[in-house]
């Protein structure tokens, strides 16, 4: 996967996000629950940019950049 596949799913993920926040109906549980999926799965794919984009800057494979488990990206700090 490179920069520009990353970049299309964390496009892909925001319009999805946008849609169901933009909704008029008020959310329930089921559309709650995958807004905080799109989140987590943001996460990670920033991750994963940013990643890739610091091995390149260092001169290292970016190919070489792996998905961090959910649990370890969302306890990053913003």
């Amino acid at each position: 996967m490179d920069e520009q596949d990353i970049l299309g799913r964390i496009h892909a993920l925001v319009e999805e996000e946008h849609r169901l926040r933009d909704s008029t109906a008020e959310h329930g549980d089921a559309e709650r629950a995958r807004m905080a999926e799109l989140e987590r799965h943001l996460d990670q794919a920033w991750d994963l940019l940013r990643q890739r984009r610091a091995k390149r800057q260092y001169g290292e494979d970016p190919a070489e950049a792996a998905d961090r488990p959910e649990s370890q990206v969302e306890s990053y700090l913003q």
